[in-house]
């Protein structure tokens, strides 16, 4: 080579930059919505499930590489079921030490108060993100070095990292579980307007990802609503979703369901400092992911150390059987066998015409065989009071538009004492001609007459547009509590079964 063409190629060696021609890949891992389920678990039919053990196995082997990062949704914990969580509050919280880069706050974080929480908080290494959570006199509680979010590196690739309460929060949360005294919870969007542009624009981010916490509805709006959020992970509606695209967005959403049953798994390629591409699945973890042998030890410990305590001893003691197993499989498209049992055992409880509660009070299918109280809170985590209500039919026909409507989302609504079909634009009900009786079989619905609706006081006084229309008429408190009438039936029934009987038609479930 001549020195005129040595001169040359040491000159477009200096201006020539790694982080122009390179291609970098980054692995995001994301789990959400944990509470408390340390113990392997049943679900799809199959025992041994999940556990923290298996997730934390899975973690560290990932982590290994430094281009990963991992993210934690936020519902670690769950007050009142499972036993777990009121026994040992959040002592998996610093196991993932080393492994975690954030977690997002969640409605339940704080569910043992905020003495609680703070203890909880300072077990930990890693940032708890909540980027519209603030505190009584209106500044964000959760920062990193005085920012809202985190900006993590890998090269020369920069990743934004925000986490968003949903706007739902004010009504979930009571002020005694709330991580603070006076905390407050702004408008998600207008937060991560702003968010987002410093992200953008003043940290120069490769790409910007949400890791919760809000409803699936809520995420795709927050995706139509402020452009530059590359990826959102879904959290909080317990919704199993592979990688998609969110529509008329150049978002990405994948959603982990629940209890470390799943991981979400994402690569994120990055061409010449710009986002290329996008792949990813939902890993889950049965019995072919390697347990952390530690860990494993631990929670095995831990849990006869649980199953001994005289306060939660009650808990594990057989309370009857289940003939088959008792299934939520397709809960969020139409009905479920849990989902008629327990709804049937409600409407009855009260004698009511109409039983309704939106799916997302159902989380755990109950196997066959031996059933133990745990396992049904497991399947009925929340203690949902019943309350009724005198309705006409023309308002009994909006709720069950409503609730069908929200097919697809945990907002579906389970139910009792009716069936329905549609058929084009019209909803056909019939409803228990005498809800004393169902021997006598069903009448179409008279939107002038009066009937009497059972619901979960979440359905009535929480869930969006159900509240609205229930808010309408004057509650009846029926003194009772979903759960521990489900628990009656079990006892005086067992062994108990339930079949799907027809009250969702399947032209419903098929109709677009």
């Amino acid at each position: 080579m001549t020195l005129r063409g040595v001169i040359l190629l040491v000159l477009g060696l200096s201006l020539w930059s790694p982080s122009q021609a390179e291609t970098s890949r980054v692995t995001l891992l994301h789990f959400s919505d944990y509470h408390s389920h340390a113990v392997p678990f049943y679900a799809d039919g199959e025992h041994g499930r999940g556990g923290i053990a298996r997730a934390i196995g899975y973690l560290r082997r990932e982590k290994k590489q430094p281009s990963t990062f991992v993210f934690n949704g936020g519902d670690t914990m769950n007050l009142g079921s499972p036993a777990w969580s009121d026994k040992y509050r959040c002592v998996e919280w610093p196991w993932l030490n080393g492994l975690v880069d954030a977690m997002a706050f969640g409605n339940h974080d704080a569910d043992y108060g905020p003495a609680t929480f703070d203890r909880c908080r300072r077990s930990v290494t890693y940032p708890i993100l909540g980027a519209n959570v603030v505190d009584h006199a209106g500044s964000p509680l959760f920062t990193v070095e005085g920012k809202q979010y985190v900006v993590l590196r890998s090269g020369s690739v920069r990743i934004g990292v925000v986490a968003l309460a949903s706007d739902g929060f004010e009504k979930l949360t009571r002020p005694e579980t709330r991580p603070a005294a006076g905390v407050r919870f702004l408008p998600r969007i207008e937060s991560a307007q702003s968010i987002v542009r410093a992200l953008r624009e003043i940290e120069g981010v490769n790409a910007v990802v949400v890791i919760g916490h809000a409803h699936r509805e809520e995420d795709f709006e927050l995706a139509r609503s402020v452009p530059g959020i590359d990826l959102i992970f879904g959290t909080h509606s317990h919704i199993r979703e592979e990688l998609t695209r969110i529509p008329g967005t150049a978002t990405w959403f994948i959603s982990p369901h629940q209890y470390l049953g799943f991981i979400s798994r994402v690569e994120l390629r990055f061409d010449e400092g710009q986002l290329a591409g996008v792949e990813g699945r939902l890993v889950r973890m049965d019995r072919n992911i390697g347990e952390d042998r530690r860990v494993r030890n631990e929670v095995r410990r831990l849990r006869k150390r649980l199953e001994r305590d005289p306060a939660y001893r009650s808990l594990f003691e057989p309370i009857g059987n289940a003939a088959i197993e008792l299934s939520l499989d397709g809960q969020l498209q139409g009905e479920t066998i849990l989902g008629n049992l327990v709804m049937d055992v409600v409407r009855s409880a009260v004698t009511a015409h109409v039983a309704l509660s939106t799916t997302s009070s159902f989380r755990q299918p109950i196997p066959p065989g031996r059933i133990v109280l745990e396992d049904l809170r497991a399947a009925l985590p929340y203690e949902n009071r019943i309350v009724m209500y005198d309705l006409e039919g023309a308002s009994v026909r909006e709720l069950l538009e409503l609730g069908l409507g929200r097919r697809g989302t945990d907002a579906f609504a389970q139910l009792s004492g009716v069936r329905v079909r549609k058929e084009g634009d019209e909803l056909e009900v019939e409803i228990l001609r005498d809800p004393a009786d169902p021997s006598k079989g069903f009448a179409p619905l008279d939107d002038a007459s009066t009937y009497r609706v059972a619901t979960t006081d979440y359905m009535a006084r929480i869930a969006s547009g159900y509240r609205e229309i229930f808010g309408r008429a004057d509650a009846v408190e029926s003194g009772r509590e979903v759960r521990e009438e489900v628990r009656r039936f079990i006892v005086a029934n067992s062994p108990v079964a339930a079949e799907l009987d027809g009250r969702l038609y399947s032209s419903l479930i098929t109709d677009q």
